[in-house]
């Protein structure tokens, strides 16, 4: 048998997309049973429309029912827009968004609250103030951040990243200028890993979005993230993995091929 040596929550970036059906929702099945479904499969899931608008405490409540036959699913939230790419918020905006989130706290089901901040939010004195106040203000929850742009992958912003216990965001995305490269940098108990899919030719320019996300991750391409998920493990008390290649259910079938790989590392010891 196996056992797991650190708590391993491997999911998607959402997963209520109208394209997922009969590519990985069975064909007749209600939106309603989405989350039911995906949970008898996954053990976590990150949400994203909390960026799109605030959330409502019963939301939360309703979807704790439909994961309810799993006991050990947990919910990442990711962070409103109006705390990363609009920048402007006053102490009401961050208690109403941590306060919507206590049915989830609650129920034991809340994972961390995923920071993504935009491509054009590079490293700067002003914008490092800026990061210690999304920390001081949300300090009681599990905070992970997000860089898109590399200029922030400096000792000063991980020594402060630790000191605010704020987690950082591991990431696989195409290999563009500008962009951050793998990694396995942990500086919190929680490791944090994305996967964007490497669609180079759509990520800066494309007509539609969801082409920047059309992408399937190869096994030899996922097989070389078990060496920095086993890192990353070594140095955490858990880890979420969620794919965004969420395109035709790529994210999921990717999550699942992952998952399989994941079976023969080191992140599970083998015990007779």
């Amino acid at each position: 048998m196996f056992i797991l040596v650190t708590e391993l929550y491997i999911g998607t970036s959402g997963y209520s997309y109208e394209d997922w059906k009969n590519n990985f929702y069975p064909r007749d099945l209600a939106s309603k049973e989405y989350l039911y479904y995906y949970s008898r499969l996954f053990n976590t899931v990150e949400l994203n429309f909390t960026y799109y608008r605030f959330p409502n405490p019963y939301t939360f409540f309703s979807i704790c029912e439909k994961v309810k036959e799993n006991k050990n699913f947990i919910f990442s939230v990711k962070a409103n827009s109006k705390f990363t790419h609009e920048r402007i918020y006053d102490t009401d905006d961050s208690k109403k968004f941590i306060y919507a989130l206590k049915p989830l706290e609650n129920a034991d089901r809340l994972g961390s609250i995923l920071f993504q901040f935009p491509y054009s939010f590079r490293f700067s004195e002003g914008n490092l103030d800026y990061i210690k106040k999304i920390g001081n203000d949300f300090e009681e929850l599990d905070i992970s951040i997000e860089f898109r742009n590399n200029s922030w992958i400096n000792d000063l912003v991980m020594d402060s990243l630790r000191n605010l216990n704020i987690g950082f965001v591991n990431v696989d995305e195409p290999d563009l200028k500008g962009l951050i490269l793998p990694s396995s940098i942990c500086t919190t108990d929680t490791g944090y890993i994305r996967f964007h899919g490497r669609n180079s030719s759509s990520w800066w320019q494309n007509e539609k979005a969801y082409q920047r996300y059309d992408y399937m991750y190869s096994q030899e391409e996922l097989a070389d993230w078990i060496p920095k998920a086993e890192e990353i493990a070594n140095n955490t008390k858990k880890i979420f993995v969620y794919f965004n290649n969420h395109y035709k259910a790529k994210a999921a079938k990717s999550a699942l091929l992952f998952l399989d790989l994941l079976k023969n590392s080191n992140i599970y010891t083998s015990q007779n």
